[in-house]
């Protein structure tokens, strides 16, 4: 592995040029012409000839012309479109190839997770191959990729709309909408849930549920426990300490045994419209 990535650091030597932007670098190394047209056409030139830092996974003109006939003229006649897929391939920040491989995914400038893995000695980021890496400039670093990537379909459904339909949520669905709190989860967050499935909710002491029902502020106190305001996916939240809840408590993370506030985070990265759910298998409650 560290051969490859070696060969691909000299490889990259030979395009760097650390008094050059982003742009300026594409234009000199001849093979990103398409790249180049695209991202003028679509406004982004101002961009990557700004201070950044960006980390650019950069697709080849033979990448481009992998793409069906007739795709490049379709998207530089649909701009929103072409803007879409041209910042799926950006992210803010410097990643050097030693970063990237490190990582399970890196989130673009386009909102969507770029998914990360190493396979046979090779990188890929979705499904394109690294084939040159840390190729610097001055505000900046670009990976060179052997494909165009393209963002997920954007997801439509809101969190509760997406428990609903889960249909191992019955329990919470049916909280939320005693509590009154379907209509702030269907708003527009972000937020990150902590989702206690129905298997969750059947631990709890005999009678809790029907007597929580009942006591609409302590239900609610429970359910916000279970809400965080913000974009918190399985990577952020393992790296971090303790999150605070909607409803003022502390969250405490175990990154070691994958647990969140003694609870085991049995699925994650649920991206919903307005957020992201991840599953835990107890209920939390507030101290």
């Amino acid at each position: 592995m560290k051969k490859v990535f070696l060969v691909l650091v000299l490889i990259g030597l030979v395009f760097t040029g650390f008094s050059k932007n982003i742009v300026e670098l594409a234009v000199s190394a001849g093979n990103f012409t398409t790249l180049v047209a695209a991202v003028e056409k679509a406004g982004l030139a101002g961009v990557l000839t700004g201070e950044g830092p960006f980390t650019v996974f950069a697709p080849t003109d033979e990448a481009f012309a992998k793409l069906p006939e007739g795709t490049i003229e379709s998207l530089l006649n649909d701009i929103p479109a072409l803007t879409r897929i041209l910042t799926y391939h950006l992210v803010p920040g410097k990643y050097m190839s030693t970063d990237v491989v490190s990582l399970e995914y890196l989130k673009s400038a386009e909102g969507s997770a770029i998914p990360i893995k190493v396979e046979d000695g090779k990188v890929y980021v979705d499904n394109a191959m690294i084939t040159a890496v840390d190729i610097e400039a001055s505000n900046g670093v670009i990976h060179v990729i052997d494909s165009v990537i393209l963002p997920p379909e954007k997801e439509t459904r809101r969190i509760p709309e997406i428990a609903i339909e889960a249909g191992t949520f019955k329990t919470l669905v049916t909280a939320l909408q005693e509590a009154s709190l379907v209509e702030a989860l269907m708003g527009e967050g972000p937020f990150t849930v902590f989702a206690p499935n129905d298997e969750a909710f059947s631990k709890l002491p005999e009678g809790t549920i029907e007597s929580l029902l009942k006591d609409i502020p302590a239900l609610k106190n429970i359910l916000l426990y279970h809400v965080v305001p913000g974009i918190y996916m399985a990577e952020d939240v393992l790296n971090m300490r303790s999150l605070t809840a909607l409803n003022g408590g502390q969250l405490t993370v175990n990154p070691n045994e994958v647990k969140i506030q003694g609870s085991k985070i049995v699925a994650t990265d649920i991206i919903a419209a307005n957020g992201v759910i991840h599953v835990i298998d107890a209920v939390m409650i507030p101290q």
